[in-house]
């Protein structure tokens, strides 16, 4: 089910207090706004309201066997590939960044934001259909820049429908499969990275894929590797 408010402060907050006030639906159900005034991102960053952009999210219950709950960001990540590659007819340039970015030759595309609330999790998602909000030091685009018009309603359908068939292969433990699918679509092992942690200062070396728990693996100049759980991922540095 795919519930449309004209206007929300953020769909995510919205759903977490219907999860504290144990009002919350099943999975399934999808919560999209037309305008946000309160949209949030990853680290409280503000989260472009763009009219004609999608902003919407869903929940996930988890249950006993579940892999863990932090792989969901990178689960959301490959169904939104999915979405993408579906309404786009392809997929050039379209890469997914750890953890939670998908970019288009280097510029941001959309976002993902996931928020555990007790023994559920809301997944937000953010897409620039049609415009790209303008971002100090950072370059955006939307798919309508690239050519590509897709109706709102139109892509919540397919991304609703992308993102049940990944929790469905999540639920039944198979990760590991979604992981590797992920990193096919990601910047790939070996690229250099710097990894800027506002307490750990910044980092450097190459990416060496993600480990069990979907935290980046960074591998040192000494050979060592580091595993991040936290933090922003520059491409292109080391």
């Amino acid at each position: 089910m795919i519930e449309t408010v004209p206007t929300i402060g953020s769909t995510n907050t919205a759903l977490v207090a219907r999860l504290a006030a144990g009002a919350a639906p099943g999975e399934g159900y999808w919560l999209v706004a037309d305008r946000q005034s309160a949209g949030r991102g990853r680290a409280g960053r503000a989260w472009s309201d763009g009219y004609g952009n999608f902003m919407g999210s869903t929940l996930v219950q988890l249950v006993a066997g579940d892999p863990p709950a932090p792989t969901l960001s990178l689960v959301a990540g490959v169904a939104l590939h999915r979405a993408l590659a579906g309404v786009t007819g392809h997929a050039p340039g379209i890469m997914l960044k750890w953890p939670n970015d998908v970019l288009v030759n280097g510029a941001k595309l959309a976002g993902i934001l996931a928020e555990q609330q007790g023994q559920a999790v809301v997944v937000g998602i953010g897409v620039n259909l049609v415009q790209a909000p303008e971002v100090a030091d950072r370059e955006t685009v939307a798919l309508a820049a690239l050519g590509h018009a897709v109706p709102r309603d139109a892509f919540a359908q397919t991304l609703a429908a992308a993102f049940a068939d990944v929790l469905r292969v999540w639920h039944a433990g198979e990760w590991p499969a979604l992981r590797d699918e992920w990193q096919a679509r990601a910047h790939p092992v070996g690229a250099p990275i710097a990894v800027r942690d506002p307490q750990a200062g910044t980092v450097t070396g190459h990416f060496a894929g993600l480990d069990a728990g979907g935290a980046a693996l960074l591998r040192l100049a000494d050979g060592s590797c580091r595993a991040i759980h936290a933090g922003d991922i520059e491409l292109g540095t080391a």
